[in-house]
């Protein structure tokens, strides 16, 4: 039984096991599909359709639990210590790949260059596909067989910079409305927030279809495909993520739910997207800029 003392307990939950399941599922479905395995699509979809039922599972029981009043203040503060450590785990998952792309560059392809001893005539430029990828060339080239053009920073990257950044604002500007107990605000700035982040996957979509259509950037386009696409892909991953978690506070607000004092669902989510923002900016300097 659930405990309603000085400190609240929840009843042992099956949704923590479940939705390990479904990330499972999802990652090992991607590594089968990109290895051309006819199940990994499936399992994609299987893992997928798990993580969201679980999402509105556990999202409605502590929605439901909030709004019961069992959380005290010292839940609230184990929430947001929670939530700073879940945003610190993915400051690490990030930096791990940023690692391995400065690492990359700084690192593994001058040493390649000024060795003859693996691969005599590797020019160590970057970006670049490896000694035995595709050749990388300037943004206006246009590629030919085993050729492949670096995405540019201008365009659809630089357009998305702005919507993310202009998405920073409106969600602060929600939590303002919030703060101030004005309800209309707090709602239309949340909604706009919503928009950015949706029209922020739209051009990403248009972006990988440019980069796979037109450039031959694909993530078998060596080295640079490989970090390009995980980096990109994992944030775009995680605006999707965002965004959902945006629609349901959404609901809540409309619903009448959260008050100036107490509204932490709210703050968990505007420090992921916030989170989301900064890791955009960090991937527009390196990854579209400084090539």
């Amino acid at each position: 039984m659930s405990s309603h003392g000085s400190y609240y307990l929840p009843d042992p939950s099956p949704y923590p096991v479940i939705t390990s399941a479904g990330l499972f599922s999802l990652a090992l479905g991607f590594v089968l599909w990109i290895n051309e395995v006819a199940l990994g699509s499936w399992l994609m979809l299987l893992g997928a359709a798990i993580i969201i039922v679980m999402m509105f599972r556990w999202f409605g029981t502590v929605v439901s639990e909030s709004e019961a009043g069992t959380y005290d203040k010292q839940v609230d503060f184990s929430f947001r210590w929670s939530m700073a450590w879940f945003i610190f785990s993915e400051i690490m998952f990030f930096g791990a790949f940023f690692g391995a792309l400065f690492y990359i560059r700084m690192f593994a392809v001058p040493w390649l260059g000024d060795t003859e001893l693996l691969w005599p005539g590797f020019e160590a430029d970057w970006p670049t596909a490896g000694p035995e990828g595709p050749i990388a060339l300037q943004p206006h080239e246009v590629p030919g067989p085993g050729q492949f053009t670096p995405m540019a920073a201008w365009g659809i990257p630089a357009l998305n910079t702005l919507i993310l950044l202009s998405s920073g604002v409106t969600i602060t500007f929600a939590h303002w409305g919030l703060l101030k107990d004005n309800r209309g605000q707090l709602i239309t700035f949340q909604f706009l927030t919503i928009v950015l982040g949706i029209l922020f996957l739209v051009l990403q979509v248009e972006e990988y279809v440019h980069a796979y259509t037109e450039l031959d950037l694909t993530l078998k386009a060596g080295v640079y495909g490989a970090t390009f696409f995980m980096l990109t892909g994992f944030h775009g991953l995680h605006v999707t993520m965002g965004t959902i978690m945006l629609i349901v506070i959404l609901v809540r607000c409309m619903k009448g739910h959260f008050t100036p004092q107490r509204h932490f669902g709210f703050e968990a989510v505007a420090w992921y997207w916030h989170f989301v923002d900064v890791v955009w900016l960090l991937l527009f300097v390196f990854v579209y800029w400084f090539l």
